[in-house]
């Protein structure tokens, strides 16, 4: 299994660097993004986050946000039905072009779709250039494991064999002296299995999520770049909008 080119693999990912996703966002508004993934990772991975990978990383992400304790586990318990409380929210995905011809695949988590649609659709068309349309064949949907143990010596290549992803990419950015990250490639079904394998193995898992990697990557000029990128950051503050992809270059 050969390990993946870097630069190659994690295009058309998700188009913001991970240290800036959230930097422009109010943090009342940061917060319910937040609470959103643990209300649904919990709804479908159950309450107990050493079981559920999906929940663990949502948590983890709430608390470098410094989300108090206290709605971390009422959002945990709420997902979980434990609070009595009906949960609505569910996943809806929109499809469309961003201007200079950027193919975009917007995740929302939403408990009113007959809501979110018009105002998803109304993003696109105030970029001009935008436009809603099928572009999902122009991704590949798979399963992203981040990850990082303190053992240096370990190799990525069994590794992801053993806990049965399809590709590994070193992964160096803000790595701890001695510690090696990878980022695992797997099958969507298998993205559970992969996620336990690792964190049983030692590795501190710091991603588990479905993800839509471009397979041809659309150039763009710096102008263009920064025309595509204020499109993106418009859809991106939708309270609703959970992730956005691109095949931006």
């Amino acid at each position: 299994m050969p390990v993946a080119d870097k630069t190659e693999a994690v295009m058309g990912a998700q188009w913001k660097q991970k240290g800036r996703e959230i930097s422009a966002l109010k943090r009342g508004q940061l917060f319910g993004k937040l609470a959103k993934e643990i209300i649904v990772a919990a709804k479908f991975g159950g309450h107990d986050p050493d079981l559920n990978p999906r929940l663990y990383v949502a948590i983890e992400a709430a608390k470098k946000q410094s989300m108090p304790r206290d709605t971390i586990e009422r959002a945990v318990k709420k997902g979980a039905g434990l609070t009595g409380e009906q949960v609505a929210i569910e996943l809806v995905t929109y499809e469309g072009i961003a201007p200079h011809k950027v193919p975009v695949i917007v995740e929302c988590l939403t408990d009113n779709r007959n809501r979110t649609a018009p105002e998803i659709r109304v993003l696109f068309k105030a970029g001009h250039l935008g436009a809603m349309g099928s572009v999902a064949w122009m991704f590949n949907h798979v399963g992203i494991v981040e990850a990082h143990h303190p053992e240096k010596t370990q190799d990525l290549e069994t590794v992801a064999i053993e806990a049965g992803a399809q590709n590994v990419e070193p992964v160096t950015d803000d790595m701890a002296e001695g510690h090696i990250g990878a980022r695992f490639f797997c099958d969507r079904a298998d993205l559970d299995a992969v996620s336990k394998f690792l964190k049983q193995a030692g590795w501190n898992v710091t991603t588990s999520e479905m993800s839509y990697i471009a397979k041809n990557p659309v150039e763009v000029t710096d102008a263009q770049r920064t025309e595509v990128t204020e499109f993106l950051n418009a859809i991106d503050e939708h309270d609703d909008v959970h992730r956005v992809y691109t095949a931006m270059k």
